[in-house]
C-alpha cells in the first residue's frame, strides 16, 4: 500500500515502466486536504446518486473511510502528521462529491480495514486494496485503478537478487498484503525443490518495510508499484526497482456486502468523473495516468 512531501520520480523514465509514478500534489475537495493552489475539482452533485446513498450515511452527512495512511503515494499523513492526503484521497473526495457527502479519513491498519467495513465502525475502505476473490467474499469491491508488484533492492542491486531464484533470502513485505501470499508461494516452491525456505521480514508500515531494504537488514522487498517508485524518491536513491512489475490486478474500494446498489452507485460516480476529465486529471496530477482503467465495476475478479 503507499507518503510524504514533493516527489520527483525520474527514475520511473529510466525504468522505463508503464505506470507512472505518483507524485503528492493533491487535488483534495476535502478542506482538511492539503492541496496546490488553484487546484479544483469539477465534480457536482449528482441528485441520482445521492438518492442511493445508504441511510446511516445520508443522515450524517458524511462517509467514514478507513485507510492505511502509511502507503505513499496512495495513502499517507501530509507534513501535520495528521491530514490524510493522496492519489486515493483525491479520487475518493471527488466520487463523494458526486454524492453530496463530506469524508473523513480514519487512518487504521490495514489488515483491519475491511475487519472495520464489515462491523460498521468504516462505511468504506479505501487503502489501495488489491481485488481478489477473497476479499470480494467479504466485501463489494469497486473496481478504480491498476497496479502491479514491484522488486525493489539496494542501489547497483549488490547481492546480486533474482526474483525468481530467491530461495534462503530475506524479503520484506507489508503484513496483509497480496505480496504476503506471492512471498508464501514463492517459499514453498522452494521447500518442495529441497532448497531453503525465503524468509519473510513482515511490518504493517510500508516505510519500515523500505528502511529494511536500505539498512540491509532485507535483501529485497516486493510491493506496490506506486510505492516502490516512491521508495527510491524518497530514500535519495539508495533503493532502486528490479525488473518490472508483473500481476497487474485492480485496486478496489471495499463496501458492505450488503450495500450492493451503493457499489454501483459508485461505479457510476467513477464512470461520469471518467467522462469529464477529473478522473484522469486527479490521475496526472499525481502521475498515476499509466494506472487508469475504464472497465469500473463491482466485484470484477471472481
Amino acid at each position: 500500500m503507499n507518503r510524504r512531501s514533493s516527489l520527483v520520480l525520474t527514475s520511473l523514465v529510466a525504468a522505463g515502466l508503464a505506470l507512472s509514478a505518483c507524485g503528492s500534489n493533491s487535488l483534495s475537495t476535502d478542506n482538511k486536504s492539503t492541496a496546490p493552489a488553484g487546484a479544483t475539482t469539477t465534480a457536482t452533485v449528482d441528485p441520482a446518486l445521492a438518492a442511493k446513498l445508504p441511510a446511516k450515511i445520508k443522515a450524517a452527512g458524511k462517509i467514514v473511510i478507513g485507510t492505511d495512511a502509511t502507503y505513499q503515494p496512495n495513502e499517507y499523513l501530509d507534513n501535520d502528521g495528521k491530514t490524510v492526503i493522496g492519489m486515493d484521497v483525491d479520487l475518493f473526495n471527488a466520487v463523494m462529491a458526486k454524492f453530496g457527502v463530506k469524508t473523513e479519513w480514519s487512518p487504521s491498519g490495514f489488515d483491519s480495514i475491511i475487519l472495520g467495513v464489515q462491523s460498521g465502525k468504516f462505511d468504506v475502505g479505501v487503502s489501495s486494496f488489491t481485488v481478489n476473490p477473497d476479499r470480494e467474499k467479504q466485501v463489494n469491491m469497486v473496481s478504480y485503478f491498476k497496479a502491479g508488484t514491484q522488486w525493489v533492492v539496494a542501489k547497483g542491486n549488490p547481492k546480486k537478487i533474482d526474483p525468481e531464484n530467491a530461495c534462503g533470502l530475506k524479503i520484506a513485505v507489508q503484513k496483509a498484503t497480496v505480496q504476503v501470499d506471492d512471498l508464501n508461494a514463492r517459499s514453498k516452491k522452494c521447500t518442495d525443490a529441497g532448497k531453503a525456505a525465503i524468509e519473510p521480514l513482515i511490518d504493517a508500515d510500508q516505510a519500515k518495510v523500505t528502511a529494511m531494504v536500505q539498512s540491509g537488514k532485507a535483501d529485497a522487498m516486493m510491493v506496490d508499484l506506486p510505492p516502490a517508485i516512491a521508495a527510491v524518491d524518497l530514500t535519495g536513491g539508495t533503493v532502486e526497482l528490479l525488473g518490472t512489475q508483473y500481476d497487474s490486478a485492480p485496486y478496489g474500494y471495499a463496501v458492505p456486502k450488503d450495500q450492493t446498489e451503493f457499489a454501483n452507485a459508485i461505479v457510476d460516480a467513477l464512470k461520469a468523473l471518467e467522462k469529464d476529465g477529473t478522473y484522469k486529471a486527479i490521475l496526472t496530477k499525481w502521475k498515476c495516468e499509466g494506472g487508469a482503467i475504464t472497465d469500473f465495476g463491482v466485484n470484477t475478479v471472481s
